[in-house]
């Protein structure tokens, strides 16, 4: 019963099993929500729904790695996990959400640095930390470029 528990939060309800690039496919998803399930983006809700994933990732990601092997691509929570910190107080524009996503993904798929050394951990550890480094570096990146271009050439603010 756990290793189904886990197969279920760990794939974030099968997003894992998705036949092509089951973490981006994850992460659009977890944008997704941000953008159109507007009472999650509420700190009091939208903070610890992230450490919730985060926690549950670090598990469900453990049982996912004994069960398919090292840092298994059905496992799909820490990039929820991530996207979600990439968004973390930014607005909810369509334009931002992209911004988001996009940079949450050059740096969960390019693993610079820290980034590439945090996915060394043992475990679910592994398998979450990158994902969290790769959502807070996305999260002040696009910071920097918010203060750099408030205001986008169509008027539209990020």
């Amino acid at each position: 019963m756990l290793k189904v528990l886990a197969r279920v939060i760990g794939s974030a309800f099968g997003l894992g099993y998705a036949p092509f690039a089951p973490g981006t496919v994850a992460s659009a998803a977890a944008a997704f929500f941000y953008l159109y399930v507007p009472v999650i983006r509420e700190p009091l809700w939208f903070a610890p729904l992230i450490a919730l994933s985060v926690a549950l990732g670090v598990w469900s990601g453990g049982m996912m790695e004994q069960e398919y092997g090292e840092d298994p691509s059905q496992a799909v929570i820490d990039e929820v996990a991530g996207q979600w910190l990439a968004l973390l107080f930014i607005p909810a524009s369509p334009l931002a959400v992209l911004l988001a996503f996009v940079l949450f993904r050059f740096f969960d798929i390019l693993k610079p640095g820290p980034v590439d050394w945090a996915q060394r951990l043992p475990g679910g550890w592994g398998i979450m930390s990158d994902d969290v480094l790769a959502g807070v570096f996305a999260n002040l990146s696009l910071r920097l470029v918010m203060l750099a271009l408030p205001m986008t050439p169509f008027g539209v603010t990020l």
